[in-house]
């Protein structure tokens, strides 16, 4: 069998680049099941789950996959593990019981601020018993560099069905491919390395007949491309107490708000359910900085990154990270919540008139190029010296019918977002069967009222609901 590898794309390998001790990537989640056909006598029957999980990771091929890199150059590439082992990732624990959502959150915020082993494939699942009603938790955590949002929501439809089953499924007989030589990863790349400006001269005079005849289409790339420049991720965003220097530990709180509630909001205002989203956010941070921070809110420059899928129709079940990036001020200075609310749209709406979205995607395919080494010191200083946003709203959709884990109902799903350096709060959202799940994840010590600020959130959506009624 010949060896094989797979190089990590420019954004894979950025997400590698900017991890540091105080700020693991990973995208994590916690799910809370009813949990009765995953337990046996003595709590949760893990081996039942761990077949059940290996059943499936033929349908996941970087699951049994790990890290290795080119000599020199240093670029990561994927290898397949010839260790590979289910119960290092599919772990088992527990609450004392009657576990409380409270001490889920603070094992969920202990188990997420540990970086995952790099030899190793880059995820785990924590099966959690314990907690009340009899109900299981599984918290999960997969680095950015193997995953992006919607990819998220491909994963679910692997290990999630819209009925219960008791069918566990036959593992395959995984045979790991070997491990290329050092060597060749090194003259590979030569080689790679080589053709590379026949390959820009190529692309170039592919480029230059195709403006012939697309000189819109060209016109309207370079537009974007500016129009982002332009946007403010060559400038530094405000000074916050949300900004700060951070360490590993996360603390975690979560927020289930009625999706129909938010639909009546946006309907109602002309406005998408994520501009409802985004207000609701804008409203919090507003409040909690006037009124648990003291601070003058009414020159702050405060911005929010919210990632775009680049993820096209009939792309599901690949991983890696199909993602561009939006920045979208957040009107903080309003105490109108129909004003944020307008202010939002408006921003929203003019990135996508002037495909921002694209243009972000365009200049970190001009970025590809870089080398490891180079991009990994440039991330390092980035992180230090930047800050082009202030935190991270992220909001995924999710399916609206129920969905089981063999026999075992899915009750809520909870996502959390990795924070940036110098980022001490993150939000993201799922939307499942009819409600919105929020996933709230902080610097343990920067933010530690963090239940504050859950609360200013629940304030903010109560406006907006109240002004779209009134």
């Amino acid at each position: 069998m010949p060896a094989h590898y797979e190089r990590l794309s420019f954004l894979d390998n950025t997400f590698l680049a900017m991890e540091g001790p105080g700020n693991p990537m990973h995208v994590a989640a916690t799910l809370v099941f009813d949990g009765e056909s995953l337990r046996d006598e003595g709590g949760v029957d893990i081996e039942l789950l761990r077949s059940f999980v290996a059943a499936r990771l033929q349908y996941l091929p970087r699951y049994r996959q790990r890290l290795e890199w080119i000599p020199i150059e240093r670029h990561p590439v994927w290898v397949d593990d010839d260790h590979f082992d289910i119960e290092y990732h599919v772990r088992h624990t527990a609450l004392p019981h009657p576990g409380t959502t409270q001490q889920l959150r603070e094992l969920a915020g202990s188990i997420l601020s540990q970086r995952l082993d790099r030899s190793k494939p880059l995820w785990q699942a924590w099966a959690v018993e314990g907690l009340e009603d009899g109900r299981v938790a599984l918290i999960t955590k997969v680095h950015h560099c193997m995953i992006d949002g919607m990819g998220g929501v491909d994963l679910l439809k692997v290990l999630l069905a819209p009925v219960r089953t008791d069918d566990v499924g036959e593992a395959d007989d995984f045979e790991p491919r070997p491990v290329p030589l050092r060597s060749q990863l090194f003259f590979d790349e030569v080689r790679r390395r080589s053709r590379m400006p026949a390959e820009a001269f190529r692309n170039l005079r592919q480029f230059v007949d195709d403006t012939k005849e697309l000189g819109d289409e060209v016109r309207h790339r370079v537009m974007a491309m500016t129009h982002t420049v332009r946007s403010g991720w060559f400038s530094n965003a405000s000074e916050t107490p949300l900004n700060g220097t951070i360490g590993p530990n996360r603390r975690i709180a979560w927020l289930v708000s009625d999706l129909a509630e938010v639909k009546q909001v946006k309907d109602a205002m002309g406005a998408t359910v994520n501009d409802v989203v985004i207000a609701a956010v804008a409203g919090a941070v507003r409040t909690f900085l006037t009124k648990d921070r003291a601070v003058d809110v009414d020159s702050l420059d405060f911005r929010a990154m919210v990632p775009v899928s680049t993820r096209p129709d009939g792309s599901g079940g690949d991983l890696g990270n199909q993602v561009t990036m939006w920045l979208v001020d957040l009107p903080v200075s309003d105490p109108d919540p129909s004003a944020r609310l307008r202010a939002v749209t408006a921003s929203t709406a003019h990135l996508k008139e002037t495909n921002q979205a694209l243009g972000a995607a365009m200049l970190t395919q001009s970025a590809s190029f870089t080398p490891s080494t180079v991009l990994s010191a440039a991330a390092r200083v980035a992180a230090a010296t930047a800050r082009p946003f202030n935190m991270t709203i992220t909001n995924v959709p999710g399916p609206q019918v129920p969905l089981y884990m063999l026999g075992a109902r899915l009750e809520e799903i909870f996502p959390l977002v990795p924070l940036w350096v110098n980022h001490g709060l993150g939000v993201a959202l799922f939307s499942y069967d009819g409600r919105l799940d929020w996933g709230f994840g902080a610097d343990r010590d920067l933010v530690p009222d963090l239940d504050v600020f859950v609360d200013r959130v629940r304030e903010a959506l109560d406006e907006l609901v109240t002004a779209a009624t009134s």
